[in-house]
C-alpha cells in the first residue's frame, strides 16, 4: 500500500462534500457507508459513491479512493461491494474485523465483485476497533495479501472507546498498549501503520501534538475527519528538509567509509555503521514514495 499520511473520511450521502474532500490535499479519501449514513439513505448512497469514485479517479488520479462498507454482521457488505467495486477504486475500509477468518470472508466477497467489475488489486485498510480485533491483530495483519494497512485507534467516543472502556485523554496513555500491539503487528507483516482519530475539529494545536506523538511511536499516517485537519497531519508526517539532508549526508558518509574498508565512522557527533545506513536508505525511499501521493511533499 502507498504510504498514505492522511485518509479523509466523507459521509457517502454528502455528495456536495466530495469535491471539498478531493481539494483538501488528502492522500486518500474514504467514502463512509457505515456509521455516518442513516439506514434509509444507504441504498442511494451506494450509487452516489460509485459515481464519486469514477469522477475523482479521473480528476485526482494520485488520490487513494476507499469505501467503508457496513460490517459483515449487518449482512449489507455484499450490497455495498456490489455497488461500489468499480474501476478507480483503491480499496475497502473493512470495519469490525475480529479475527483472520473475517478477512477471508471479505476476500471471498471481493474476489467475486472484482471479477465482475474487471477490477484488480484492491486492498484493505483495517481499523482495529474491537477487543477481539486487538487480541488477534497479528493474525489479522497476516491474513491476506490484500491487507495493506491497519489502524491503531485512540478515538474519544468511537467504537474502540466503547469496546475497551477507557477514559480518553489528549496524551493517549489509556490506549498506548493496544496501539503499540497493532503497530508492531503491522510492522511484522510489512503493512502500513495508521492511527486515528482526533475528534476535536477546531483544536488544531491538539491535533498537531496528537499526530506528532503518533509519528514518534512509529505510525506513518492518520485517519482524519475534516478537511482542515489534512494540511496539519500531512505536515507532521512529511519529513522536513533538514532531516532529509541529514540522512543523505549519513548515507554518503557511510558509503565513503565502507569504500575505505571502515565498518563504522563518525558523522558529525554520532557514531554510524551499516544499521544506520540501512535505516537512512529505508527512510529516504519512503520520502520518494511520499512525493508520488496526492498531497505531494
Amino acid at each position: 500500500m502507498k504510504p498514505y499520511r492522511t485518509v479523509l473520511f466523507v459521509p457517502a450521502h454528502k455528495t456536495s462534500w466530495y469535491d471539498k474532500a478531493a481539494e483538501s490535499g488528502a492522500d486518500a479519501v474514504c467514502f463512509d457507508l457505515e456509521d455516518s449514513v442513516p439506514e434509509h439513505l444507504k441504498a442511494s448512497a451506494r450509487k452516489e459513491v460509485a459515481d464519486g469514485v469514477a469522477e475523482l479517479a479521473r480528476s485526482h488520479p494520485s488520490m487513494g479512493l476507499f469505501v467503508r462498507t457496513n460490517s459483515l454482521a449487518t449482512r449489507l457488505t455484499g450490497l455495498d461491494l456490489e455497488a461500489t467495486v468499480v474501476p478507480g477504486l483503491t480499496g475497502i475500509f473493512a470495519p469490525k474485523v475480529d479475527e483472520a477468518t473475517d478477512v477471508i470472508r471479505y476476500d471471498t466477497l471481493l474476489d467475486h465483485f472484482e471479477a465482475r467489475a474487471e477490477v484488480t488489486g484492491l486492498e484493505y485498510i483495517i481499523p482495529v476497533e474491537t477487543i477481539q480485533g486487538i487480541q488477534h491483530c497479528e493474525e489479522i495483519a497476516a491474513a491476506s495479501p490484500r491487507v495493506g494497512a491497519m489502524i491503531g485507534p485512540t478515538a474519544e467516543h468511537a467504537d474502540i472507546a466503547k469496546a475497551v472502556g477507557y477514559e480518553w485523554s489528549p496524551e493517549g496513555l489509556e490506549s498506548l498498549h493496544h496501539r503499540t500491539r497493532i503497530l508492531l503487528a503491522t510492522r511484522a507483516a510489512d503493512r502500513h501503520p495508521l492511527t486515528a482519530l482526533w475528534e476535536r475539529i477546531r483544536d488544531l494545536d491538539g491535533l498537531r501534538e496528537f499526530a506528532t506523538q503518533g509519528r514518534k511511536m512509529g505510525f506513518r499516517g492518520q485517519v482524519v475527519l475534516h478537511p482542515t485537519h489534512v494540511p496539519v497531519v500531512n505536515e507532521v508526517y512529511t519529513p522536513d528538509r533538514e532531516t532529509i539532508e541529514f540522512y543523505h549526508g549519513l548515507q554518503a558518509t557511510y558509503s565513503e567509509a565502507e569504500a575505505r574498508g571502515d565498518g563504522a565512522v563518525m558523522y558529525g557527533d554520532i557514531h554510524v555503521d551499516k544499521a544506520h545506513a540501512d535505516k537512512a536508505a529505508e527512510w529516504l525511499a519512503r520520502v520518494d514514495r511520499l512525493a508520488e501521493l496526492n498531497g505531494g511533499i
